[in-house]
């Protein structure tokens, strides 16, 4: 059973250990082994213990699952980094460990960002996601709305990402 609630400032250890595992499944080869490698838990924990403590950094707002008892996955949002697409608000990220998967926890997470969202008064969000992850297609399930690409960099290596929307949160459905 998942148990989703809002991140709490002692769970930043714990979602930094999701983060980097996470990544590292989820990227293996669409990143280089060299940053897969060069991923830090205690440097991605002392992030989250920042942003997690500081009621005005943007990323602030998480929440995790919790699967007996061991968080599993997390999700964070905020207003968008890039208002030209014309979005509310902005899902940061969303990742769950591969043996929480395929059971309803991103669903679930996605489920709070958006009532998240609609208490704070936004009616629409978007998602930028690397065009080559593999698990991209879940945001199309969820209902997401192809929007745009852009060029990034991660590590010194030249990448894709792509936005998906949805315009009505009032109208989601996962």
């Amino acid at each position: 059973m998942v148990k989703i609630r809002k991140a709490v400032l002692e769970d930043a250890p714990a979602i930094a250990v999701v983060h980097v595992a996470a990544w590292r499944e989820a990227y293996r080869g669409v990143v280089s082994e060299e940053i897969l490698k060069s991923l830090s838990i205690k440097r991605r924990a002392e992030q989250w213990v920042n942003s997690l403590s500081d009621e005005s950094y943007p990323y602030r707002r998480a929440f995790v699952a919790e699967m007996n008892g061991q968080v599993s996955g997390f999700a964070n949002y905020g207003p968008p980094q890039d208002n030209s697409l014309g979005f509310d608000g902005e899902l940061f990220a969303i990742y769950v460990l591969r043996n929480a998967q395929n059971q309803g926890t991103g669903k679930e997470l996605v489920y709070e960002v958006v009532k998240g969202m609609r208490e704070l008064g936004w009616n629409s969000m978007m998602v930028w996601v690397l065009k080559d992850n593999p698990s991209r297609g879940f945001y199309e399930r969820l209902g997401g709305w192809y929007l745009a690409e852009r060029s990034i960099e991660i590590g010194g290596e030249p990448l894709i990402e792509v936005a998906y929307g949805w315009r009505d949160l009032n109208k989601f459905s996962a």
